[in-house]
């Protein structure tokens, strides 16, 4: 069995043994799958602190929020233990991230804010013993886990964890880097707007889309001008008061869209893309890159987009609950 194969099959075993593969019968039968979904909050944060505590060797995290005792508690039990623990965090919000910087730091885990290289440092990943990492939507900040719709993606793809861990060693000594896309990934400020367009632009049949902001010019030109040539369009968002003029613009060339706000019990923190579901040309994306110009080229965001069947048909069904469940715009 090649290297490459064995590496990916331990990976998902251990995945499977610390209960990390997809819900609603999402995982593949070949265990060396590369990818699996999780969906917040229908899942337990509890599956990320599983993930930490599966570390021998080293966990990274960056973590644009980190306000979960749970997981801060979890890291430094992995410090604890011997395992190497290194933590970014974004430097414009230590109001938000100062207890977790310092209950690390006394711990003798490595913890620093973020390069002033970016506006934000909005990044959500965890990557464990350097060959697993999940890339999430959402940051672990426990004050709003209750009622924020989110995603992750666990990757054991050899080629995105190497290009995640040269980027956030990197980032952790502050020196500047032009990030690999390894095989799947989509940077901040580098290149995800031209990724994220490209996506877009090349949907045929649908474009699924949950995204909490919605106001990036050339992305919402994109998915009008995608329902204006005939493709089915559905958003799930929020805010509609901000971001009024870009959803008109959608619906306008035949887009659909509902929407959340802060008093219903889902908050759309997610930001998603399914295009052209159920079709042999599928892809899925999930990160933290917001429509907004800041999110795609001035801060540090990490996404990925993927083809995997399971990824898809997990982000795609609750997409396909929520869409039915929001106020039509």
């Amino acid at each position: 069995m090649p290297l490459a194969r064995i590496a990916r099959r331990a990976g998902a075993l251990l995945l499977t043994a610390v209960g990390l593969l997809p819900i609603s019968g999402t995982a593949h039968a070949d265990t060396a799958a590369t990818y699996s979904a999780v969906v917040f909050p229908d899942q337990s944060h509890s599956l990320v602190y599983d993930f930490i505590n599966s570390a021998t060797t080293s966990v990274d995290v960056t973590m644009y929020e980190l306000r979960d005792t749970s997981a801060v508690n979890a890291l430094i039990g992995r410090q604890r233990a011997g395992v190497q623990v290194r933590v970014i965090l974004d430097g414009k919000h230590t109001s938000v991230n100062g207890a977790a910087f310092s209950a690390l730091r006394s711990a003798g885990a490595g913890v620093t804010y973020s390069s002033s290289a970016y506006v934000y440092t909005h990044q959500k990943t965890v990557t464990v013993d350097g060959v697993k990492s999940l890339v999430m939507t959402g940051n672990l900040d426990a004050n709003y886990y209750a009622t924020g719709r989110d995603f992750g993606v666990f990757d054991t793809d050899a080629n995105d964890v190497a290009a995640i861990e040269q980027v956030f060693a990197a980032d952790y000594a502050k020196t500047a880097i032009t990030p690999s896309d390894g095989d799947n990934l989509v940077w901040s400020p580098t290149d995800s707007e031209s990724r994220l367009l490209a996506l877009i632009n090349g949907a045929q049949t649908s474009l699924d889309l949950e995204q909490l902001e919605f106001g990036d010019q050339a992305l919402v030109d994109a998915v009008a001008a995608a329902a204006g040539r005939g493709v089915t369009v559905r958003v799930v968002g929020m805010n509609p008061s901000y971001y009024g003029t870009y959803f008109d613009q959608v619906t306008a060339a035949g887009g659909r869209i509902v929407t959340y706000s802060t008093t219903t019990s889902l908050y759309i923190h997610a930001k998603t893309i399914v295009a052209d579901y159920g079709t042999s040309s599928a892809k899925v994306f999930a990160g933290s890159e917001n429509f907004s110009d800041n999110s795609l080229n001035n801060n540090r965001e990490l996404g990925l987009i993927t083809t995997d069947a399971g990824v898809l048909s997990t982000l795609e069904s609750t997409f396909a609950t929520d869409f039915a469940n929001g106020l039509p715009y």
